[in-house]
């Protein structure tokens, strides 16, 4: 027994009471601690699952939104681009409009004028003519130094070049 007591390899009393308690707390813990934290971790495993679980469907869900907020931006420009041609098409017609009523009017105004010109012209030729007998003789006097509407000849003669000038205009 000197033998085994000095030796710590071979058993004695204490062991076994030391083995008992051990095994007592063991159980203990076993049984009214381990369960708790388990509960707990398999909550949180839960919960984690759960979270990666949302964290896909809401990933999914703003693919989702993304392309079709994509594909209104899409359809939107298009729309406006179709508004604005619409527009340019319409801009393009009123101003032909415009240009056609202006080219009218100005074609208007212009044949008013022109018969407006042609009638002064015609009344300003008229009146030449009926006053070109008179200066002429006018004019002959003067430069021949007597008065050439006394002489009948002379008066005939001039009548017949001014005739000739106006016809020939």
């Amino acid at each position: 027994m000197q033998l085994a007591e000095g030796n710590f390899l071979i058993p004695n009393g204490t062991f076994f009471a030391e083995l008992i308690i051990f095994l007592i707390v063991l159980a203990i813990i076993w049984f009214f601690v381990v369960p708790p934290i388990r509960k707990v971790l398999g909550d949180r495993d839960a919960m984690v699952e759960q979270t990666s679980t949302d964290t896909r469907s809401a990933a999914k869900g703003f693919e989702d939104a993304h392309s079709e907020y994509l594909g209104g931006i899409k359809s939107a420009r298009a729309e406006a681009g179709a508004i604005r041609d619409e527009a340019r098409a319409a801009g393009r017609s009123a101003m032909e409009e415009q240009k056609q009523r202006a080219s009218a009017e100005a074609d208007a105004i212009t044949r008013e004028q022109t018969e407006q010109l042609r009638a002064s012209g015609a009344t300003a030729a008229a009146q030449a003519r009926s006053d070109l007998g008179a200066l002429s003789s006018t004019l002959a006097s003067r430069v021949l130094g007597f008065d050439v509407t006394q002489d009948s000849g002379i008066v005939a003669e001039l009548d017949r070049i001014t005739s000739n000038v106006v016809v020939k205009n």
